[in-house]
């Protein structure tokens, strides 16, 4: 992974023997002010130099694409802070074992496709929403050749991504399998994401919408029986490797997986695809 790395300008400085009578006239104006007064000019100064730097500096970064997941020092610990990364992440070795896919899992396509493809996601990360429609036309290309597996990574800074994670599970309860992904699909077409952009009290409706019966969803969020299970999700994933959302494991035709970080475009996840098959 590639770190941004701007290089300290260099600077022309006025040497002790080549004072300037520039330099001597700023001496004596500066020698004359009250101490208070040269206190402040010098603290704006030092503040506007700072603010000058700091501007540069973001601006070299976002005209070189610094633009990463999610991600947390600690991602083991509910409290987790948004970092940015390197948008194109290369693939690395788990850092644990994966959990193996079981009949507790939401599958998309043949579930006895040569290779497998572990989401961790977050529904109001904005990096997965991004991530979502790559996902999809994945499974389109390569129908039979691959199987998507979703699993919750809810940041805590993203106010509703717990309670919406729950809420598909509640769906896949009432609905089973599909129910489960018509409801993923809707929120992340419909979310604004970075925390609040679906709101709660629109996920009941939703479930009404896809075909759900309301009270029973509507218990059955409430009763929090998938608090939980979510959050044992989200440890499992940080203890295999996942820091950041998304978060994916490429299991090959061998059982090897790899893991792989960030919201990758399509034709990274086609090439990793190709080199698993081969």
């Amino acid at each position: 992974m590639e770190n941004h790395k701007l290089n300290d300008p260099d600077f022309d400085q006025p040497t002790a023997s080549e004072p300037s009578s520039n330099n001597t006239s700023q001496q004596s104006f500066f020698s004359q002010l009250p101490p208070k007064v040269t206190f402040v000019i010098g603290l704006v100064g030092g503040i506007l130099v700072l603010c000058t730097i700091g501007f540069f500096v973001l601006l070299s970064i976002f005209l070189k694409g610094g633009i990463g997941i999610t991600s947390a020092s600690n991602p083991s610990d509910t409290g987790l802070a948004a970092a940015p990364s390197a948008p194109t992440p290369r693939p690395q070795a788990p850092t644990g074992a994966v959990p193996p896919v079981d009949k507790t899992d939401h599958v998309r396509g043949d579930k006895n496709a040569e290779l497998t493809w572990i989401e961790y996601s977050d529904f109001e990360c904005p990096f997965c929403q991004r991530f979502h429609p790559s996902m999809l036309q994945m499974m389109a290309e390569y129908k039979g050749k691959v199987k998507w597996v979703y699993r919750h990574f809810p940041l805590s800074f993203h106010q509703n991504a717990q309670k919406e994670a729950e809420a598909s599970e509640c769906a896949a309860e009432l609905g089973g399998n599909d129910a489960f992904w018509k409801y993923t699909d809707a929120i992340f077409e419909r979310t604004t994401s970075n925390g609040t952009g679906f709101a709660l009290n629109a996920l009941v409706p939703l479930a009404k919408e896809i075909g759900l019966n309301e009270t029973k969803f509507k218990n059955c969020l409430d009763s929090g029986k998938y608090v939980q299970y979510v959050i044992d999700q989200m440890n499992a994933g940080a203890a295999a490797g996942v820091n950041g959302t998304p978060g994916s494991f490429l299991i090959g035709k061998d059982g090897q997986a790899q893991l792989i970080s960030g919201a990758l475009p399509y034709e990274q996840i086609k090439a990793a695809l190709e080199a698993a098959l081969r």
